[in-house]
């Protein structure tokens, strides 16, 4: 059995690198430790204390109208000064998920869409509206309290509604209940003429429709109602090692299949033949089969080291999980590239001691890159989901094994449904019958490959096309090296397009979703410093 272990990756130093790049470039997991999870805890409490405070307040429904009509204005003041410039969210580039920062919004009019807040829990009506900055972890503190939890909870605290929704978003429980998009009931956004339009399955359909993955290309998502599922104070979590690449495929197919039998169906994929299924079950009793395992606390192994532990024992097993736990299972560890980051963070010692500071934040360790970690980024790294059919999981994994070499890998089923128009990003995929299969399966790719000659330059083309070919798509937050035509061809823009030039103004407001993603609007981060340096000139 292949078992992960760090790997070192080649020297590349700058030419003349600077004494501080020299410490983040060489001691990154000790700067990490240092500096970033400090500064991560403090900005961390503050929100947390903050989004409390607002709650029990309810102020937030009070304010809301009012933060709304303020988009409003400042869109109103645009098309006074003549409409000029491309619009687009004040918020920090360096907020995103994305490995890279959005270089458009130095050019770009910023709309200040500060809307952090939950609006409102409708047990009655098993909903809850939020605006579009509320983030999973703010979500899952407030609802499991109550009884409630969302039906796809994707896995990281930071992750926002609005970025799963203008974006995309994926979970365990996505064979059921499908991405993220379908447990949303409806939106409010404002348009690029200033009006607030409200989208749903009945009214202003095919823009409802349109809305998920546009990355904000049609208007600004000022709120979102989403759907309510009664909340388990457990996951009973079964582990199942499977050994043999038809094997794990059959066995993840099978399960990703019985949406009524698992709420929750995820694969760890530890080499091209084996693999650690997993099947989850709300349920609020713990039975004699299993005991509980509190997975989340601050001195655990890292959730996906503690499931290779199934392999390596070849047993099966199960456990009790408590819910919030489970969802943010792979958060301490940003699943498991932490290792590159912080080496000995999953050591017994350091859990003991700091593991209750992790994770860093997302644009702290993106700040903190270097020309010489840039080049390995650019090369050796690779952060991908890749929404593949399920019939071809098995190709996808032996692409994957064959041209990056990089495990584990991250499955999860999730189903991509169509609407009576067809409308939207993704569609399920067609079957040579004339049917279509609405199955999927996430490939999530995490890691660095450091395969003799691997260049991620040229290998991230190559997969592109191959993921085209099988009828799949990409995550969009991820790096993209696609054409436009090309991107075109992974994606349906016909409502899209037909939408655009329908909406005023939006054409002469909004850049193109690709224009928002691929390299014409995105940098390295080392790139967007000097690009910031450069327009504050010499201080």
């Amino acid at each position: 059995m292949a078992t992960h272990e760090q790997q070192h990756p080649p020297a590349i130093e700058s030419p003349n690198p600077g004494l501080f790049e020299h410490i983040l470039t060489h001691y990154r997991g000790l700067f990490a430790v240092l500096v970033l999870l400090p500064v991560s805890l403090v900005y961390g409490a503050y929100a947390a204390l903050r989004n409390r405070i607002v709650f029990q307040l309810r102020s937030a429904p009070t304010q809301h109208a009012a933060k709304v009509q303020n988009v409003v204005r400042q869109i109103e003041a645009w098309k006074a000064d003549g409409a000029k410039q491309r619009l687009c969210t004040a918020r920090s580039g360096w907020e995103t998920m994305s490995e890279l920062v959005p270089s458009y919004k130095l050019t770009h009019r910023k709309i200040d869409v500060g809307l952090y807040d939950i609006l409102e829990i409708d047990g009655q009506n098993r909903t809850v509206r939020v605006e579009p900055l509320v983030t999973m972890g703010q979500l899952t503190r407030t609802l499991l309290p109550l009884g409630w939890t969302l039906p796809v909870v994707p896995e990281l605290d930071d992750l926002t509604v609005g970025g799963l929704i203008m974006g995309f978003g994926v979970e365990s429980s996505s064979h059921k209940y499908g991405l993220f998009q379908s447990i949303c009931i409806a939106y409010e956004i404002v348009t690029a003429d200033g009006q607030i339009l409200h989208c749903s399955a009945v009214e202003n359909a095919e823009l409802f429709h349109a809305i998920p993955w546009s990355h904000g290309t049609l208007g600004f998502l000022v709120s979102a109602t989403l759907k309510l599922i009664p909340a388990r104070r457990y996951v009973r979590l079964h582990y199942q090692p499977v050994r043999g690449l038809d094997e794990l495929v059959a066995a993840f197919e099978e399960a990703s299949r019985a949406p009524e039998a698992h709420d929750f169906v995820e694969g760890l994929v530890y080499d091209r033949d084996s693999a650690v299924i997993m099947r989850g079950t709300l349920t609020d009793e713990i039975a004699p089969d299993g005991r509980v395992n509190a997975i989340g606390r601050w001195y655990q192994p890292w959730f996906y080291r503690h499931v290779q532990r199934f392999l390596a024992r070849d047993t099966e097993g199960v456990e009790y999980v408590p819910l919030r736990q489970y969802y943010h299972r792979h958060t301490r560890s940003y699943f498991w590239t932490m290792e590159e980051i912080i080496p000995f963070g999953d050591h017994p010692v350091f859990r003991w001691l700091l593991g209750w500071t992790l994770p860093p934040r997302v644009s702290l360790l993106k700040y903190t890159e270097t020309e010489t970690t840039r080049r390995l980024r650019e090369r050796l790294h690779v952060i991908q989901d890749l929404l593949m059919p399920m019939a071809t999981l098995k190709a996808s994994i032996e692409y994957l094994d064959e041209h990056y070499g990089i495990y584990p890998l991250w499955l999860s089923p999730m189903a991509i449904y169509a609407d009576a128009r067809h409308t939207g990003f993704v569609q399920p995929c067609p079957r040579g019958d004339g049917s279509h299969d609405e199955l999927y399966v996430d490939v999530g790719v995490y890691g660095s490959s450091y395969r003799p000659g691997f260049d991620n330059r040229r290998a991230l083309p190559q997969l592109e096309s191959f993921v085209i070919d099988q009828h799949g798509y990409q995550a969009l937050y991820a790096t993209t090296m696609l054409s436009r035509d090309a991107f075109r061809r992974m994606f349906d823009h016909t409502a899209y397009d037909r939408l655009r030039a329908q909406l005023p103004l939006c054409t002469q407001a909004f850049d193109e979703v690709y224009d928002k993603v691929s390299t014409k609007g995105r940098v390295s981060p080392v790139e967007m410093r000097k690009i910031e340096k450069h327009a504050k000139g010499p201080s």
